[in-house]
């Protein structure tokens, strides 16, 4: 069952998601080349062969040359497609590789006899048998992606009061946290990239990401009533200094331009917020009592999960997120599994946060 879009984004009603397909299909994925189109339109996709920046790609790939599609837009997701005659004894070490090679955010491995295997840039590892609805159920398998929407610009705006512009007691309070985090020694991702890919392969995940690199989650607290303070995108956490470039003041989102807002000081070139400051901004507007959020690319025993494995930085993974915050019996103190990706978790303040992890997280996060 494919699950619904949240109605209260209207960037994400403006259109229907657009695709294209491109590459040149093998003799066992014609089939698919030609079944998952109609069922995409079925469910609301509009087919654009000529769109420059479509919302989702269906690639094509050959094993002897995983052909990139371009992306124009960094929300565009791009599905790879890839036949082999059996699935490698060391899947992961053996495909992740074409995943990224293609800047796929999904390859599918088709398998003849045997079905479907995919695997996502957070490892999410799926199969589908071939049968009946075969091409219904890679699709529903592809749509939480495929339709997913990146909230990575950010609107800068120059109009920081005076008084901040060096910060204040609770940007010294993240400084402390990051250090604290740093101590950790927590995985960059959600789990040991650097032993799977060569630093080329790195560098293209960097790219898929769209972050400067690959740090080890993030963390905020509130400011006021509409207003938090975030780490920025790929910093140091350890090494959190200059306002408007570590630590940066986040205002509101931008429905219509799909954009964070923040606010910053005059005369300096700011770094970009953390992608997942749209999943912040959902669970302080909603909850006044949660004054601190952190997420980290660990786990722990006995938590609620989301379902789908969006991709981070998505509209849909911090509706998935706030969805789950909501349903937790204290929302100010809550624990969230990020499917095949980390924790975020809501605290008073930040160190009720600590408190309530240190020496329970596992460094691992389980992929399924």
């Amino acid at each position: 069952m494919v699950q619904s879009r949240d109605n209260t984004n209207p960037t994400l009603e403006q259109s229907p998601p657009s695709f294209v397909v491109v590459g040149q299909p093998t003799a066992g994925l014609r089939f698919l080349a030609e079944a998952l189109p109609p069922v995409m339109m079925a469910a609301g996709y509009h087919f654009e062969p000529e769109a420059e920046a479509p919302r989702a790609v269906l690639n094509f790939i050959q094993a002897e040359k995983p052909t990139p599609y371009r992306r124009k837009a960094q929300a565009t997701m791009v599905v790879s497609f890839l036949e082999l005659p059996q699935l490698p004894a060391q899947p992961i070490t053996a495909l992740y590789p074409y995943l990224v090679r293609a800047l796929s955010n999904m390859l599918v491995v088709y398998v003849p006899g045997q079905g479907a295997y995919f695997l996502t840039l957070e490892l999410g590892q799926y199969h589908e048998p071939e049968g009946p609805r075969f091409a219904e159920r890679l699709f529903e398998r592809i749509h939480p992606i495929a339709s997913s929407v990146l909230v990575v610009n950010n609107r800068f705006e120059a109009d920081l009061e005076p008084e901040l512009w060096q910060g204040d007691e609770l940007t010294e309070e993240l400084r402390q946290a990051g250090r604290r985090l740093a101590e950790w020694n927590l995985l960059p991702a959600a789990f040991p990239i650097e032993e799977i890919l060569p630093p080329e392969d790195l560098r293209h995940v960097k790219r898929l990401y769209g972050i400067g690199g690959l740090s080890y989650g993030n963390l905020s607290v509130r400011k006021d009533e509409r207003r938090f303070w975030m780490s920025a995108s790929g910093v140091d956490k350890a090494n959190l200094r200059e306002i408007g470039r570590d630590i940066l003041l986040v205002t509101d989102y931008d429905p219509i331009q799909n954009s964070m807002r923040l606010s910053v000081p005059p005369g300096l070139e700011p770094r970009r917020v953390s992608v997942d400051a749209i999943e912040h901004w959902m669970i302080y507007r909603e909850h006044p009592q949660v004054g601190a959020i952190i997420h980290v690319h660990a786990w722990m025993e006995n938590i609620s999960s989301t379902q789908f494995n969006y991709p981070c930085g998505t509209y849909e993974l911090a509706c998935a997120v706030a969805e789950k915050v909501r349903q937790a019996p204290d929302p100010s103190r809550a624990v969230v599994g990020l499917k095949n990706h980390g924790l975020t978790i809501t605290g008073p303040s930040l160190e009720d946060i600590f408190e309530r992890i240190e020496g329970r997280l596992l460094r691992q996060v389980p992929m399924t």
